[in-house]
């Protein structure tokens, strides 16, 4: 039996983005554009477009969030490692923490990996305490993930308490101007 090449070893993962600095919808469409153009990863679902309440440092304008599910053949530092890289290229910078930015781009869940280094946590360590990750990701979670009955009840009462005053903004299918049909 032959052994799978790297590139037919694919992982389900999931990020979360977020905007709000300039054009906060064409900053998002950017980083998922430029995603799904890398080797190794392809876009498979979007949320919709959230506009939220920041949080921790509350003195900036609101965010827009979403959450996307990819299909890579890429590690999880890796994959990582890309989505600096792309924060880079749109313009980011880290002067305050959970302050303004252009864009943000979290790694929330690959596959059932945990992993705790200085680099990466797997799961993404607050995700399940925040209505604008929770509410986007419930949005494109596989619905065979063993997560999804947690994570929906979290959306559910994140947005039932009116946690971080999220509110969906857009919906959107940039997916049919990348070439995909978005299933």
């Amino acid at each position: 039996m032959d052994a799978l090449s790297p590139l037919d070893r694919r992982s389900v993962a999931y990020i979360a983005l977020g905007s709000n600095m300039g054009d906060r919808e064409e900053l998002l469409r950017q980083a998922v554009e430029r995603l799904n153009e890398r080797p190794g990863i392809e876009v498979l679902r979007l949320s919709g477009l959230y506009e939220t309440d920041p949080v921790g440092y509350t003195d900036q304008p609101a965010f827009l969030n979403m959450v996307i599910a990819v299909q890579t053949s890429l590690s999880p530092l890796e994959l990582l490692r890309l989505q600096l890289e792309v924060e880079q290229i749109l313009g980011r910078v880290r002067d305050i923490r959970w302050g303004p930015r252009t864009i943000d781009l979290d790694l929330l869940l690959y596959e059932d990996i945990s992993m705790d280094d200085e680099e990466l946590t797997l799961p993404h360590p607050r995700m399940m305490e925040r209505a604008f990750v929770l509410v986007p990701l419930n949005d494109v979670l596989a619905q065979d993930d063993v997560r999804g009955e947690q994570v929906s009840e979290a959306a559910k009462a994140a947005l039932r308490d009116g946690k971080e005053g999220i509110t969906l903004w857009k919906t959107i299918n940039w997916l049919k101007e990348f070439g995909h049909s978005g299933n």
